[in-house]
């Protein structure tokens, strides 16, 4: 698959759709400079053409199900009122998620996957007696990283913007666990493109029968939450990695929030990895904050990881070297057979203790490791831009504003032995150090999946940015 760029353009085109909003306001000034400047045969038809367009917007209202006009929203608007609009949750057939739960024993090939699905996607309590405050006990879980399916699902079926009536959504949610479906049949030696395409293609079967659906022209009001990254849904050719699901005729429209996204196509949007941390209130996530913004920090930096032998030049072996050099600067964690798991208290008490935690690409671009990293209250340092700036747009400060939360390295750079971690990292001043972890402190209820609503967790962020999303096609559409 040949990946395509950005189209040219994009990034400025959205910016002059904010300013016209924003300047929409001095319109009549505007016309009252044009009135004086016109013939009174200009006049007459800017006139004509004024009343043409109110008419047009008029009528365009008939077109939505709630009979209102969407306007434009700003970039700033909380979900917390609603302002946005409603949106509806799909009751789908149990096939495409209540059964896949009930199967939870046969979704992986090495153990099963019930404990890590239970509690609503959160998993089992985990045993962080000790490094956490006794306090917060309650809000740490044994999460997987595949679970955002399920715990987006839970949330918004409790959401406060949650609406049972299909008429007085701007947004739909198609509870589908496509990662569920997709992950039992990866490491499946005798599965076929068939096993991996088949709910895929039922789901679509049902949804086109949905009369939202239909009214939406293919779904660009419609939205869904991909717990495995974006390349586990895109084969392209028989025989290939994945499901073929993202290129199926019927997904094209359709907002993805996908753990990874692919950088060349809008429709994927970057949602953080679950971490363990499910705070039950804006209290405890605000303690949670104070308590390692003002932690002592003994080690400069850390990395949590395991060596990939099957890898030519494996870049991690190279952290690894540095790491030891470093001496008492650095400490490193083997994650090698397992000792890394959902269960596992040593990366949460490594990156306590760490200034900076070190996140090269994990199997794909992106690790879960990041989101533990930064709710530790640690600084990452990345090596690859796509491992956060160009994926999770909604949640981090991207390209030109990275220095502010995160340190990049080119790992180019690192192999040609032009720099070293601990020479970069020794550079930055204590001043800088505060003000960096005070942002990366600062971005941490936006990076959770709170466990009750009553903050802008991840879920809120992202039904957000769909919502506004969707308000801005509509606006697109009206005046168009």
């Amino acid at each position: 698959m040949v990946p395509r760029l950005d189209p040219p353009g994009y990034e400025e085109a959205e910016a002059m759709l904010l300013k016209h909003t924003k300047n929409s306001s001095s319109s009549s000034t505007f016309a009252v400079h044009l009135h004086l400047h016109l013939s009174p045969l200009y006049r007459g038809a800017l006139v004509l053409l004024i009343v043409s367009l109110q008419l047009i917007l008029l009528l365009s209202t008939l077109y939505f199900p709630s009979g209102r006009l969407y306007q434009f929203y700003p970039r700033s608007s909380s979900v917390s009122s609603c302002e946005l609009g409603m949106v509806y949750v799909y009751d789908l057939p149990p096939l495409f998620n209540r059964d896949l739960l009930a199967a939870c024993d046969a979704l992986n090939p090495w153990s099963s996957f019930c404990p890590a699905l239970s509690n609503s996607g959160f998993g089992h309590s985990a045993d962080v007696a000790g490094v956490v405050p006794a306090s917060l006990l309650p809000s740490w879980f044994s999460t997987d990283q595949f679970a955002a399916e399920v715990i987006f699902h839970s949330r918004l079926l409790s959401h406060r913007c949650r609406t049972p009536e299909p008429y007085a959504a701007a947004a739909f949610y198609i509870p589908f666990y496509a990662g569920l479906a997709v992950g039992r049949h990866l490491w499946s030696p005798n599965a076929t493109s068939t096993d991996l395409d088949k709910e895929f293609g039922l789901l679509l079967h049902w949804l086109e029968k949905q009369a939202a659906y239909q009214r939406s022209n293919g779904g660009w009001d419609h939205f869904i939450t991909l717990g495995r990254i974006t390349w586990d849904f895109r084969r392209s050719r028989e025989g290939d990695w994945g499901s073929s699901f993202l290129y199926m005729p019927g997904m094209e429209n359709v907002t993805r929030l996908v753990i990874e996204r692919n950088p060349w196509d809008d429709k994927d949007v970057g949602i953080p990895y679950p971490t363990r941390f499910h705070p039950r209130s804006k209290e405890e996530v605000q303690f949670w904050q104070q308590f390692v913004l003002n932690r002592t920090r003994s080690t400069l930096f850390s990395f949590a990881g395991a060596v990939r032998h099957g890898f030519k030049d494996d870049f991690r072996g190279i952290l690894l070297n540095e790491c030891a050099a470093a001496n008492n600067s650095c400490r490193a964690l083997d994650c090698g057979g397992g000792r890394c798991g959902n269960s596992s208290v040593g990366t949460l008490g490594l990156f306590l203790d760490s200034s900076f935690c070190l996140q090269p690409r994990g199997d794909s671009f992106t690790r879960r490791s990041l989101f533990d990293c930064i709710v530790a209250g640690a600084v990452p340092v990345l090596f690859w831009k796509r491992s956060a700036y160009v994926q999770y747009k909604w949640y981090v400060p991207g390209i030109g504003e990275e220095g502010e939360w995160s340190v990049f390295i080119d790992r180019r750079e690192m192999r040609a032995g032009n720099v070293s971690v601990r020479g970069v990292l020794e550079g930055i001043g204590d001043d800088r150090l505060r003000r960096m972890r005070e942002r990366v402190v600062d971005m941490i209820p936006r990076l959770v999946y709170a466990a009750a609503e009553g903050m802008d967790d991840a879920v809120d962020i992202a039904l957000n940015g769909v919502l506004r999303r969707f308000a801005e096609q509509r606006w697109r559409r009206n005046v168009g």
